[in-house]
């Protein structure tokens, strides 16, 4: 069973937004840590952003004045507002999050979250 599932991926005109959601498939999982990373074709995984339980939200510089991660601690789920979507948006984007609570200076290393979900796709095109 895959341990997060995201959803609100799809296809949106280059100025559009999306929002993502992810969710734990056992809502008895409370994550202190919970990120979003993506993936384009040829390219290698890279992380967005990503919100503790605990305190602290942390954006990739080049998507902070665009996206906004959020969560509710209560859905024990996480959203990325998506706007002002660029073709270079288009990636696969994945929910990622560690049950710890990791250090700010981790929260951009894959290496660092233990559950993932399998992705949702994201196409900005025209």
């Amino acid at each position: 069973q895959v341990p997060l599932v995201e959803s609100g991926g799809g296809v949106v005109q280059p100025g559009g937004s999306l929002k993502l959601s992810c969710a734990p498939s056992e809502q008895s999982f409370r994550y202190d840590t919970m990120g979003w990373f993506r993936q384009a074709p040829g390219k290698e995984r890279e992380w967005i952003a990503t919100t503790r339980r605990s305190g602290g939200t942390y954006y990739k510089e080049s998507v902070k004045a665009r996206f906004i991660i959020s969560r509710d601690n209560a859905k024990n789920t996480v959203y990325l507002q998506m706007n002002s979507l660029k073709p270079e948006d288009t990636a696969a984007y994945y929910c990622a999050a560690n049950i710890n609570r990791l250090i700010t200076s981790s929260v951009g290393d894959e290496r660092m979250y233990r559950y993932w979900g399998q992705g949702t796709q994201v196409t900005v095109s025209s």
